[in-house]
C-alpha cells in the first residue's frame, strides 16, 4: 500500500451505511433499538414480530438485507439516545447474549495471523483480541503493520491502538470489525474520543463507531484494508487527564555470567503481548499479572526490595507506542542465580501504580555451577574438597577412578577438576554438590548464592 498517496477525508454519508433514526419495518422514530448481526436496527417489538410471523417457514432473516441473523434470541443490543434531530447517539453497551468465540490463529508469513471462520458469527483472536463479525465462511489473513503519525495529525488523530491490514477470502463475509481499546469506564462517557481510521490507496477514511463496549470500538467495515483505532488528539489530551488501562509486562534475557537482565514493559493494555514477544525471541515471557492504570506524560520509576540490583533508567515518561519495535522502558539487572524478587512501578509522588513478588525461572543447577566457576576454585579450601569428594562418590556421582585422579592434584586443580566433572553429568549430580557443599561450608555456599 502506497500510503504517500492517502489523502484524508470523512466517511461519506451513504444511506445504507448511515446509523438510521427511524425502523426500517415501522417507519417510526426507533423505540427500545434492537440490532441484527448484520447491523441493521429495528424496534424491538417490530422485528420480534417479524420474525414470530416467519417461524412457521424457519427464516429469521434480516427484513432489509435478507441476511441470516440466527435465532431470535441472537437480537444484539445497545443502550441508545436520540437527539434533537433524531439521530442515535452510542454511549454504553449492553453486552451481547451470545459470547464471542475465541480461537487461536496459526501463525502465517511476515508475522501475520490466519484463522478459517467455519461461518457466520462472532469470533475473536485470542493474540490480538481483534473480533470479527462473519456473515459467511471466509479464511482471514491479518496483521500489525507500522502507523504513519503523519498521517493523522492533520485530522487532529493520534494513534490509540495497533494497525491492522486484514484480508479476506471473501470480500463480503466481515460486516463488523471489534478493535480493543484501553480506556477506563471514567472515559467513556466523554464523546468523540475514539474512531477509527480506514487506509487504502484512495485515502484514510475516518469511521465513526456503531458502538464503543467497555473493552472494544466497534465499526462497520466497508471493505478490508487496513484500519486502526484513533483517538481525537484535542479530546483525550487537552479536554481530559484520566490514565488508560496499561500493563507491566516482565521478560527476562538469557543469564550471562555475571548478570540477567529483566526487561520491564509498560505499554497500553491494547498491545498484544504476542507481538511483544515476538520482537524478543530470545527472552523468557514471565506470566504475572500485569493490569494497572497508567498517564500519558507521568513520569515513572521502577524499585526492588533487593539491595544491590541495578535498574535503568531511574525514571522514564511513559507515552503510547504501537511498533513495530518494542524496547524496554526499564532494564533491572539481577544475579543469575535470583530466584524471587518484589518489584514495583511508582509514578513521581511515589505512588505504587503496580507491585507483584516475581518469580525467576531460575538457571540449571550446572549453569549455577558455571556461572561461579571461577569463585568457587579461588575460594574452596582443600579439606572442604576433600571431604566434597567422599560426598560425590557415596552418592555415586563420581566413579572410585575419577575420585582418586582428583587427590593427586594441587587444591586449584582440584577444583576445577571437581567442578568439570560434576557438571557434565547434568542437573542432578550439580544439586548433589551445592547440597553438600551447603554441609561442609555453608558460608561458601551462601557466597556462591546457592541458597
Amino acid at each position: 500500500m502506497n500510503t504517500a498517496r492517502c489523502s484524508i477525508r470523512k466517511k461519506a454519508h451513504d444511506p445504507e451505511e448511515e446509523q438510521p433514526s427511524h425502523c426500517a419495518l415501522c417507519r417510526d422514530i426507533l423505540k427500545d433499538p434492537a440490532s441484527t448481526s448484520c447491523g441493521h436496527l429495528f424496534c424491538r417489538q417490530c422485528i420480534a414480530s417479524y420474525w414470530d410471523q416467519s417461524a412457521s417457514s424457519g427464516d429469521s432473516s434480516c427484513p432489509q438485507c435478507g441476511e441470516r441473523s440466527g435465532l431470535q434470541t441472537a437480537i444484539e443490543t445497545s443502550t441508545m439516545q436520540s437527539d434533537a434531530d433524531g439521530k442515535l447517539d452510542v454511549k454504553t453497551n449492553v453486552p451481547d447474549k451470545e459470547a464471542p468465540l475465541s480461537f487461536s490463529p496459526e501463525p502465517a508469513a511476515e508475522s501475520s495471523y490466519r484463522y478459517r471462520c467455519p461461518g457466520p458469527g462472532v469470533f475473536q483472536c485470542s493474540l490480538t483480541g481483534l473480533v470479527f463479525l462473519m456473515a459467511q465462511e471466509a479464511e482471514l489473513l491479518y496483521r500489525m503493520v507500522q502507523w504513519d503519525e503523519g498521517l493523522l495529525q492533520p485530522a487532529g488523530k493520534k494513534a490509540a491502538g495497533p494497525l491492522f491490514e486484514v484480508k479476506s477470502s471473501e470480500d463480503a463475509a466481515v460486516c463488523q470489525l471489534h478493535l480493543p481499546h484501553c480506556e477506563t469506564k471514567a472515559a467513556m462517557v466523554f464523546d468523540g474520543l475514539l474512531s477509527v481510521v480506514h487506509i487504502t490507496d484512495d485515502g484514510l477514511t475516518i469511521l465513526e463507531p456503531l458502538e464503543i463496549t467497555d473493552t472494544h470500538v466497534v465499526v462497520k467495515v466497508p471493505n478490508l484494508s487496513v484500519c486502526g483505532l484513533v483517538w481525537n488528539i484535542y479530546r483525550r489530551f487537552r479536554d481530559i487527564s484520566l490514565p488508560i488501562k496499561g500493563q507491566v509486562l516482565l521478560f527476562l534475557r538469557p543469564p550471562h555470567t555475571r548478570d540477567q537482565i529483566l526487561n520491564v514493559f509498560l505499554l497500553q493494555d491494547n498491545i498484544p503481548v504476542h507481538e511483544v514477544a515476538r520482537r524478543h525471541p530470545h527472552a523468557k515471557y514471565i506470566k504475572i499479572s500485569s493490569d494497572c492504570l497508567l498517564d500519558f506524560g507521568q513520569s515513572y520509576s521502577v524499585h526492588s526490595e533487593t539491595e544491590g540490583f541495578h535498574i535503568q533508567p531511574e525514571r522514564d515518561l511513559f507515552d503510547s507506542t504501537y511498533g513495530p519495535n518494542f524496547h524496554p522502558t526499564f532494564e533491572v539487572f539481577v544475579t543469575p542465580t535470583t530466584e524471587r524478587v518484589t518489584l514495583w512501578v511508582q509514578d513521581k509522588e511515589k505512588k505504587a501504580v503496580w507491585k507483584r513478588d516475581v518469580f525467576l525461572e531460575g538457571p540449571r543447577a550446572e549453569q549455577k555451577l558455571l556461572f561461579v566457576r571461577t569463585l568457587f576454585v579461588d575460594r574452596v579450601s582443600d579439606p572442604v574438597l576433600n571431604k566434597l569428594l567422599d560426598k560425590l562418590l557415596e552418592h555415586g556421582v563420581m566413579t572410585d577412578a575419577e575420585m582418586q585422579s582428583a587427590r593427586t592434584k594441587d587444591r586449584a586443580d582440584k577444583a576445577r577438576g571437581v567442578m568439570d566433572t560434576v557438571g557434565r553429568k547434568g542437573s542432578e549430580a550439580c544439586s548433589v554438590l551445592m547440597a553438600a557443599l551447603r554441609e561442609m561450608d555453608p558460608y561458601l555456599h551462601t557466597t556462591l548464592n546457592f541458597s
